[in-house]
């Protein structure tokens, strides 16, 4: 098998130092130490001009170094994206190709001719048609988007060969492998020997494994993450490739219409026609504020006289402004910060108050967005909404597991989360042991339907339920499991 991974690092061009301080220390210079103790491991990577821009700024200018050194070796593949992760399907096309120019100019003036990437990362793995229009008008050879932009539905890849956007002047699309992807991530998988059992039955076919995550997952957000990563680099049971490299050894192409979507989408976003859930929900009173006021800064800009002083000001002040963070921590399910919303309302207000000689009637429109937005985001605080949209859920979850199933059924998950609690304590995996040991309490007691992601999906993604069968032939228990047991006929 071959082992395609993409990292995307990036940080908001308002970041606090201490933070970036603990983000550099924690993921950046462990990738970066990672990858030159494993010479044969190799990653394609985005970093969003922005970010290099900031590490340069204040201070980290080693990670950037070696960033570079790491490129000159053929370990790091850069690829383009916006310069500060604009969400690309709700601004103009001309827009689009100014942030990726500036991405590639700035990446160019820090990391030399090295930099010069052939593939598109679109913040979020935010695809629509647009944007692969753009990317191929501007020379690009391939983006990169989740699995779900196949046709909405996952599971339905081939990763036997590659596709091409039809229209798109023979782009290519490579599409992230969502559940591998997801089991890094989440850090159900700890060990190299796990992940090798969950692909146990595709390890030998002739196919390539695209993984792709935020880059600060590995140390930062999962403290130790970063030693799973490169345990699975030094494997000699995957061939590291670049995502450039994958057509060398998969040359058949099939030219396909992606849909909407982003790495964040689910098949129900994708059949409500509300793709872009998280950044732009037609019910979200914030997110239709937001994007007023966004598309208001981005016309008054562009009529503005590029020849006067307050424009390089105003340019400048929106092409940070346009980052995505805003509009994802307004989603309020389950994301939310009211710092990050007004913080975002702030720099679009900042713009329109940078540019002189303005009506008295836009400016106030402006301010009037910008107290709308920041009066409904305390409103939505203050109340309790935002708790009760981060907490709510399909009907049926609200339901505990022991309640709409058969005690039978019941019992058999119980004894599959005492399975692999056992599994895992034995491979010293024990973050996941606890993870099953506290689930078995909460579905004994119905404290399931509390959890963000359910206990029993979880486990599903990792093993094959066995069938209601196997528990009534079966005559000896883990006591552990069967004291956790619903009572049932056959006693």
């Amino acid at each position: 098998m071959y082992w395609a991974n993409f990292l995307h690092i990036y940080q908001p061009p308002n970041q606090m130092p201490d933070i970036l301080d603990r983000i550099a220390n924690e993921s950046y210079r462990k990738i970066i130490q990672g990858l030159k103790e494993n010479p044969k491991a190799k990653i394609t990577l985005n970093i969003n001009a922005g970010l290099t821009e900031l590490l340069h700024k204040l201070g980290y200018k080693d990670i950037i170094h070696d960033l570079k050194t790491l490129a000159e070796r053929g370990q790091i593949e850069f690829t383009e994206s916006a310069k500060y992760h604009a969400f690309l399907p709700m601004i103009p096309k001309y827009e689009i190709e100014r942030q990726i120019k500036l991405n590639n100019e700035t990446n160019k003036k820090y990391f030399g001719k090295i930099y010069k990437p052939i593939g598109f990362f679109p913040p979020e793995m935010a695809y629509h048609p647009k944007i692969a229009e753009v990317a191929a008008n501007l020379g690009y050879k391939w983006l990169i988007v989740d699995e779900i932009a196949y046709n909405g539905k996952v599971g339905q890849v081939s990763f036997e060969k590659v596709y091409t956007v039809k229209g798109a002047k023979n782009l290519k699309i490579f599409f992230r492998e969502q559940k591998t992807s997801n089991l890094i991530i989440g850090a159900v998988i700890r060990s190299k020997k796990s992940l090798l059992e969950v692909l146990e039955k595709e390890l030998h076919k002739n196919r390539y494994l695209l993984t792709a995550m935020d880059g600060e997952t590995l140390g930062h957000h999962r403290p130790g993450l970063e030693s799973l990563f490169f345990d699975i680099c030094r494997s000699r049971v995957f061939e590291k490739i670049t995502i450039s490299e994958i057509e060398k050894y998969f040359p058949e192409a099939e030219a396909i219409e992606p849909i909407s979507s982003t790495w964040s989408s689910s098949e129900q976003d994708i059949q409500n026609n509300t793709p872009y859930i998280q950044w732009a929900h037609p019910d979200n009173p914030i997110h239709n504020w937001q994007w007023k006021f966004t598309n208001l800064a981005l016309r008054l800009v562009q009529e503005m006289d590029k020849k006067k002083p307050d424009y390089a000001i105003a340019r400048e002040k929106l092409d940070q402004a346009l980052h995505s963070c805003q509009y994802w921590w307004a989603s309020a399910k389950p994301w939310w910060s009211l710092e990050m919303v007004e913080s975002g309302a702030w720099k679009l207000l900042d713009v329109i108050n940078s540019i002189k000689n303005l009506s008295e009637k836009t400016r106030n429109y402006a301010q009037d967005l910008y107290e709308k937005i920041i009066f409904k985001t305390f409103e939505w605080q203050r109340t309790g909404y935002v708790r009760k949209l981060s907490g709510g859920g399909t009907v049926w979850k609200k339901v505990p597991f022991k309640e709409r199933t058969p005690p039978e059924w019941f019992n058999v998950i119980i004894l599959e989360f005492s399975k692999e609690m056992q599994r895992a304590a034995q491979k010293q995996e024990y973050e996941k042991a606890i993870k099953w040991r506290d689930a078995i309490y909460k579905l004994k007691s119905g404290a399931d339907v509390f959890d963000v992601i359910h206990v029993v999906d979880e486990l599903n993604t990792l093993c094959r339920m066995p069938t209601v069968k196997t528990f009534a032939e079966r005559k000896r228990f883990p006591s552990f499991a069967k004291k956790h047991f619903l009572p049932t006929e056959n006693k």
